[in-house]
């Protein structure tokens, strides 16, 4: 792919995330010339009958080749305006041989060019076979393939599937170019969908950095879903890295803004980490694909132009140039706010905005530049409390010692300012539901999954919290629950309670006695927002017994609930 870098370019930075349909191609299945190359059946559609056409892929030719191209053959109306056609380059006979000049009533007028490696990528049928010679019929070599004989659907950066955007997308004045006229691009691998499983050597990278890839494990260092018997999740770890690679990232200064790819269903929750955890002046954009890559009405594609037309445009800077709304989700036209956005179907057009009180800010896609209609009050990314900059080197956990419980330090940050993996908190979802709980007591002890949690949280986690999703929108757990809950929060753990779904009104913090009221987040926000607060404040001051503490620990633990509570309300 040619260069697109110019000085008067700006430059984004673009990060893969997990499972990531927007860089996940259809199976690349042997072509029917491939089949009839080698003697192999060919495909045929479903109902047996033989295929109109051969699926045609995106790939690089080896060696200059003319081909002819019939004149009149790119839309059924062009012979209509013949009269406005210059003439073509020469005529192909019944033989199929070219002459400059017509031979004869049944030759077709063509237009003669030379295809080179060089021009990129050319829609063309798949030839390859398996090793044994059989047809390619999807990712594996057979049905439940092991992983070894599986390709991987996804691409391992962002640069391929931007090239074949710029290759062959098409934009509304009929050309080409859509992103590399706005800007140029880095790639950073965060935490990517697809890995090199045999290493790559330093003179094939497309990514930024230096150095060779060393052999990749699955669900180690890449995380996709396709296979879907071979799908991996990333650990909780793997937030600290992708962290890191953002921050440093974006703190250099070369990048206008910042783009990252993730599975639709999961791209709301790493926006809004990013949001909050990225200390930057630049824009992040979250986009995602319901539909894979090159298939039918995929959106992958049209999101990434608009968010490139988003940062390029500059509709989010203030009067000093750095971003006033934070984070954003951009999908099917539409800028969401990280904090209010969620995947609420399988189809384009299946985001919402969350909460209630607004959450889509504004519009890109249609003529004309970006438009913003309302900018977040909640802080965010460079003026974040949370973000990565002002969290501590180290604070305070509780830890089980034997029969009792103690304060022991836990390092967040090494000396480079990175975010440490160990330090990562763990944070439980617990919903809430009518006729859950088993009799009408109220015994914390009934809720036997809390209170496992609450141990092994002491033997094991860094830091530690609960949210807690009951009714909309005050929060309200069932009795049981609300005292297993009490235990964790005095043994150091903080508890934060939401209404469940998408609650429209905020969450009263006089309903939610030694807990944090959430505002009007949705759970798996909350999360993100508690996990971020435990690395700012650490847990919280535990008492002796929890299930007896004295006047003056209850005060300790709503004094340091306070610092909590004012984070969640401005976040």
């Amino acid at each position: 792919m040619a260069d697109n870098r110019s000085p008067t370019k700006p430059k984004i930075a673009v990060f893969s995330g997990p499972t990531a349909t927007i860089q996940n191609s259809e199976p690349l299945v042997t072509s029917n010339k491939g089949r009839e190359k080698h003697g192999l059946p060919l495909r045929r559609n479903p109902n047996g009958s033989a295929m109109r056409f051969d699926t045609l892929r995106p790939q690089r030719i080896a060696a200059p080749v003319t081909v002819y191209i019939e004149q009149f053959s790119a839309h059924p109306l062009e012979r209509d305006a013949a009269e406005l056609y210059g003439p073509p380059d020469g005529y192909v006979d019944k033989n199929g041989a070219f002459h400059r000049e017509r031979q004869g009533t049944g030759d077709i007028p063509v237009y003669e060019v030379t295809l080179r490696p060089e021009d990129g990528l050319y829609p063309l049928p798949y030839m390859a076979r398996q090793a044994g010679g059989q047809a390619w019929e999807g990712d594996g070599a057979r049905a439940l393939a092991a992983a070894e004989l599986c390709r991987q659907p996804f691409y391992p950066d962002g640069s391929r599937l931007f090239e074949e955007i710029d290759r062959l997308g098409i934009g509304d004045e009929g050309v080409a170019n859509l992103l590399s006229s706005k800007a140029s691009f880095d790639f950073y691998r965060a935490a990517p969908s697809a890995g090199y499983k045999k290493g790559l050597a330093e003179a094939y990278r497309t990514d930024v950095g230096a150095g060779d890839i060393p052999p990749e494990a699955l669900g180690e260092d890449f995380f996709p879903y396709r296979p879907g018997y071979l799908r991996r999740e990333p650990p909780m770890a793997v937030l600290a890295r992708l962290t890191n690679v953002v921050q440093k990232a974006l703190a250099s200064g070369q990048y206008l803004g910042a783009i990252w790819l993730e599975g639709s269903p999961f791209v709301e929750e790493s926006s809004y980490w990013l949001n909050l955890l990225i200390d930057t002046a630049a824009p992040i954009v979250g986009n995602a694909s319901q539909r894979a890559h090159g298939a039918v009405s995929n959106d992958g594609d049209r999101n990434i132009i608009d968010a490139v037309e988003y940062i390029t445009a500059r509709v989010w800077a203030d009067e000093s140039g750095r971003n006033c709304v934070g984070g954003v989700v951009i999908q099917d036209e539409q800028i969401f706010t990280a904090r209010d956005v969620q995947k609420a179907d399988a189809r384009p057009g299946g985001y919402v905005a969350t909460g209630g009180h607004g959450g889509i800010i504004g519009s890109v896609g249609q003529a004309g530049t970006p438009v913003l209609t309302f900018k977040t009050i909640k802080r965010h990314t460079h003026a974040s409390a949370v973000n990565l900059t002002r969290l501590p080197q180290s604070v305070e956990r509780t830890r089980r010692e034997g029969g009792r419980i103690a304060r022991v330090a836990v390092q967040i940050k090494n000396d480079q300012g990175e975010l440490l993996a160990g330090a990562i908190p763990k944070v439980t979802i617990v919903k809430h539901a009518r006729y859950l709980p088993e009799d009408s007591s109220g015994d914390p002890a009934a809720e036997v999954d809390i209170l496992a949690r609450i141990e092994k949280n002491l033997r094991e986690a860094p830091l530690a919290g609960f949210v807690a999703e009951g009714a909309a929108p005050f929060g309200s757990m069932s009795n049981s629950v609300d005292a297993a809950l009490r235990r964790a929060t005095l043994s150091g753990m903080p508890v934060v309670k939401v209404g469940r779904g998408n609650a429209e009104g905020p969450v009263d913090p006089t309903r939610v006695p030694f807990c944090i009221a959430g505002s009007n987040l949705t759970a798996t926000k909350a999360r993100l927002l508690l996990m971020a607060c435990l690395m700012k404040f650490g847990s919280l001051p535990h008492a002796a017994n929890p299930e007896r503490p004295t006047p003056g620990e209850l005060e300790a633990v709503k004094s340091k609930l306070a610092e909590y509570q004012a984070v969640f309300d401005t976040h």
